[in-house]
């Protein structure tokens, strides 16, 4: 039985440039999803609510340019981290295949809160969400309102602050 001496050289050879480009191969598609993930909202037309607005209240609208408008309501007697929130929008003169509403902190990272809406009809969506428990007594909150549909990717922000329970 007779080895040729090539083979034993080019086995270990063979073997590196299959573990080498099975590290490109994961390194391209890790580089592929992060570049995706974030410039995921590079592409939308954000608008923000008017400054006056108290979500605690009442629903608060934002006008999305010449697209259309857009309110968000959060139906709750009081707004707290940690409890089930009522998230309802309904869209004017927009058509959305779908709508998703993110609760992120304003200047404290506090995870990804994503919550996709179902949609009732006419413009209309329903969820349930809830805000994150901080440490501070009052954290400042944005929630983001991303309508998607086939032509375009819009927004809309809310600033509100949750008061930690007691």
């Amino acid at each position: 039985m007779h080895h040729r001496i090539d083979d034993r050289v080019h086995f270990p050879l063979r073997q590196a440039l299959m573990i080498a480009t099975l590290i490109i191969i994961a390194f391209a598609t890790w580089y592929v999803l992060n570049e995706t993930l974030r410039s995921s909202g590079k592409d939308i037309a954000w608008y923000s609510a008017e400054t006056s607005c108290d979500l605690h209240r009442s629903g608060c609208d934002v006008q999305l340019g010449e697209h259309g408008k857009l309110r968000l309501t959060l139906e709750r007697n009081k707004i707290a981290p940690l409890e089930p929130l009522a998230i309802d929008v309904r869209l004017q003169d927009i058509e959305a295949e779908r709508v998703v509403v993110e609760f992120e902190g304003r200047d404290m990272d506090m995870g990804l809160n994503r919550f996709v809406l179902e949609a009732i009809g006419d413009g209309h969506f329903r969820g349930l969400g809830q805000f994150g428990v901080c440490t501070r007594e009052v954290m400042p909150w944005r929630i983001k309102v991303l309508i998607e549909s086939a032509q375009k990717r819009l927004g809309g922000w809310f600033d509100i602050e949750i008061q930690r329970r007691s």
